[in-house]
């Protein structure tokens, strides 16, 4: 029997049960890291360039990393949210072809198993404040990160069990797999993974289209149809993206975090990432 291997790892970052309120109003919020929300109470919405959400009881939500959205309450809101990083040896997001926020019908676990993430993580709850242009900041992002490190072995193991569980229900949703990759040409597809596992080399139009077997123009436009994007834009994006996530995770220089993802225009590279500071 073939023996299968989980790839990706999630870490951490923040778990609470808040009350909200018309203050939870926020505009162009875009994060290094996945958010959930279970929802017992009151309405919010989370919306974004094409889809508006109603956040209700009794459903569960999911942000992908990256996803720019706007976040809002009316009236009065009680949610349960984890915040997490995901990381993988590719650097591919399990939600690469998904950028955009999903809501599923909550199971009977959901529930039960926030409330044991809280139990198990008792000091990730967002202190400071409620807003993410406060919140979302290197310095806490290490001090969340090294309370992961001071996990006993059996904690960590059971939070990496409750956020896989709750993960799996959004991966194994029908809309994933087969709405937004099935349409997508396997040649687009195959560009995708290349690009993301070969960040750190010098990647050309000229070299993606060649491994596609297609003319460069017409390769070019192809990708922009669905990626919303030129194909060096894209690379540039998904370096940008990466240089976000080792800004915040680890203790590494401006200069080695752009020679791990291959930029090339270091001035342009650091000024792009102390804006994220």
């Amino acid at each position: 029997m073939a023996r299968r291997i989980l790839t990706h790892h999630f870490s951490l970052l923040h778990v609470d049960k808040v009350l909200l309120n018309q203050k939870w109003n926020y505009k162009n919020v875009i994060s290094p890291y996945i958010r959930i929300y279970y929802i017992d109470g009151g309405e919010g919405l989370i919306s974004s360039i094409d889809q508006n959400l109603k956040l209700e009881p009794g459903f569960l939500y999911i942000i992908p990393s990256f996803t720019l959205c706007n976040l809002e309450c009316s009236k009065s809101l009680s949610q349960f949210f984890v915040h997490c990083f995901e990381d993988s040896p590719s650097g591919l997001s399990l939600f690469h072809n998904y950028r955009k926020p999903l809501k599923i019908k909550a199971s009977e676990l959901v529930e039960r198993s926030i409330k044991q993430l809280l139990k198990i993580n008792p000091n990730r709850k967002i202190y400071r404040s409620d807003d993410p242009q406060i919140y979302e900041n290197s310095k806490f992002y290490r001090e969340y990160q090294e309370l992961n490190n001071q996990q006993s072995e059996g904690v960590f193991m059971e939070t990496q069990g409750i956020l896989l569980q709750l993960i799996s229900q959004f991966i194994s949703h029908i809309h994933l797999k087969r709405e937004h990759t099935a349409n997508i040409p396997s040649v687009i597809l195959d560009a995708i993974r290349y690009i993301q596992i070969n960040l750190p080399s010098e990647i050309s139009v000229n070299q993606l289209a060649k491994r596609a077997n297609l003319q460069t123009d017409y390769f070019s436009r192809i990708f922009l149809k669905h990626t919303g994007k030129r194909p060096l834009e894209y690379v540039q994006s998904k370096r940008i993206e990466r240089a976000q996530y080792l800004i915040m995770t680890t203790n590494k220089s401006f200069g080695d975090i752009a020679e791990i993802i291959g930029f090339q225009n270091l001035p342009y590279f650091l000024g792009s990432s102390r804006s994220l500071l």
